[in-house]
């Protein structure tokens, strides 16, 4: 559903946006009241109250809604069901000792890290965090102290990589709009995502996981150890490494043939064909995961199980997920009323004239968007279209135009808040109450935005003193 002409001002809907997310905040914090409640509640309050017409609120909460399903739902539920075949198989634990032996037990956060930063390249943020649930659990229970050491800076690693480096939609939608050349903003992008995660995610978990505790959640994949079913099962019966190894490289592979193909041809260098299609079509994130899974099922599930005990371990996997899928859609519906309502146009309309560098207007723009509307995509790509004029006039050559995809999408990172579908997923994935989502995940996701835009100042004050 397309936003609607704006009802009422700028200032006016801007009010009404903070005044929903001021309620939002109340309602759970304070009233103590079911996220999911608050969220449909208040998304059904600000709709009216924005101007949105009666008869198409309900339109305007169902699309919201069901975008964010259609995109979260079989990515988390295919995700856990793998990671649980992961865990009772003992394949997490073998992949966790294999990272252990190589980093050591000190650099085991760095590993997790790593790791997802390595993975990252072509999974999408959630797909890629729900498949590493298991290893990071894992990881957290074998060594101790709060789980946020272990896993921000595998989370951070995901979202770094999602926002900053192509073949994400984010910032090549943003490069397309800029004109910009998508293999300068991979390789720029690139070392700015490493630069801010490290320095946004990895070293801020350690002084975060120090203070502020969170235990390794149960409901997911159960007790320590996998319960009786993991101290029952002898290590020779653990899958080998090269297995699990090849599981988790499955799915990157196949999503590489849809964002690489994919790619090319926004890019103009290759044509639609039936090869194209099919390759589109297998690395669909959802139809890797479940090709990944049905794999998995074969070559794990088999291991000492009849397929019947192996589906009432997938079945099993679903039940607790059912809360964060709902509650991950709600988000979603809250964000997709303030986007429908007009507030992110307005929003827009009120920066574009603010007379600022570009690169800061660039910032600015995609970070209000982010608070206003919680898409970070949606803030890649609207503030690409609007400063794409002035970047045109400039003249700007593609190494600038990949500083400037860095800065907005460094914006478009900020300040993950409850208008966010992630942040949900993150709350209730690693079972934080949502204070603790907006100390802990929100900072973090600030300070690698942040991190990012520092790296594109510096590199535009350099490109400015090269003449590039």
């Amino acid at each position: 559903m397309e936003p609607i002409e704006p009802a009422y001002g700028s200032v006016a809907l801007l009010l009404i946006a903070a005044a929903a997310v001021a309620l939002l905040l109340i309602l759970i914090m304070v009233v103590r009241l079911h996220a999911m409640i608050s969220l449909v509640l208040v998304s059904v309050i600000t709709a009216v109250a924005a101007g949105i017409p009666i008869g198409d609120v309900p339109d305007a909460l169902f699309a919201g809604f069901s975008e964010t399903l259609g995109e979260v739902a079989l990515l988390v539920g295919f995700g856990v069901m793998l990671g649980r075949l992961l865990e009772v198989t003992g394949g997490a634990q073998v992949l966790a000792d294999t990272l252990i032996s190589r980093f050591g037990e000190k650099r085991a956060p760095f590993a997790l890290g790593v790791a997802a930063l390595l993975f990252g390249f072509p999974i999408f943020f959630d797909a890629g965090l729900v498949v590493f649930l298991p290893i990071i659990f894992t990881v957290a229970r074998r060594f101790g102290g709060s789980l946020l050491l272990y896993a921000f800076p595998a989370a951070g690693g995901f979202a770094a990589m999602h926002a900053l480096v192509p073949p994400h939609p984010g910032p090549v939608a943003a490069g397309v709009s800029l004109g910009g050349d998508i293999g300068v903003i991979l390789l720029v992008g690139v070392p700015t995502a490493v630069i801010a995660w490290y320095f946004g995610s990895y070293l801020f978990s350690q002084a975060v996981g120090r203070r502020v505790h969170v235990d390794v959640p149960t409901v997911l994949f159960g007790e320590e150890n996998g319960g009786e079913e993991h101290q029952e099962r002898s290590d020779a019966d653990a899958p080998p490494f090269a297995l699990v190894l090849g599981l988790l490289l499955l799915p990157m592979v196949l999503i590489s043939f849809n964002t690489l193909v994919s790619t090319l041809i926004e890019s103009g260098s290759l044509d639609e064909s039936t090869l194209t299609g099919i390759l589109l079509l297998v690395g669909n994130t959802p139809v890797a995961l479940l090709i990944t899974l049905l794999v998995a099922i074969v070559v794990l599930g088999r291991r000492g199980r009849t397929y019947e005990e192996t589906t009432s371990v997938l079945d099993d996997a679903l039940g607790p997920i059912c809360s964060i899928i709902l509650i991950t859609g709600a988000g979603g519906m809250f964000g997709g009323v303030l986007y429908i309502s007009g507030i992110g146009e307005a929003l827009t309309t009120s920066l574009e004239d603010i007379g600022m560098p570009v690169l800061a207007q660039a910032f600015v723009i995609a970070t209000a968007l982010r608070v206003a509307q919680g898409s970070a995509t949606v803030a890649l790509t609207t503030t690409a279209g609007v400063i794409a004029a002035p970047v045109a006039e400039e003249g700007f050559g593609d190494f600038r135009i990949a500083l400037l995809v860095v800065a907005i999408a460094a914006g478009a990172t900020v300040l993950s808040h409850v208008n966010d579908s992630g942040f949900w997923l993150v709350s209730r994935f690693f079972q934080m109450d949502e204070k603790q989502t907006l100390r802990t995940w929100t900072v973090m996701e600030t300070t690698i935005g942040l991190t990012a835009f520092a790296v594109a100042v510096v590199l535009w004050g350099v490109a400015g003193a090269v003449g590039v």
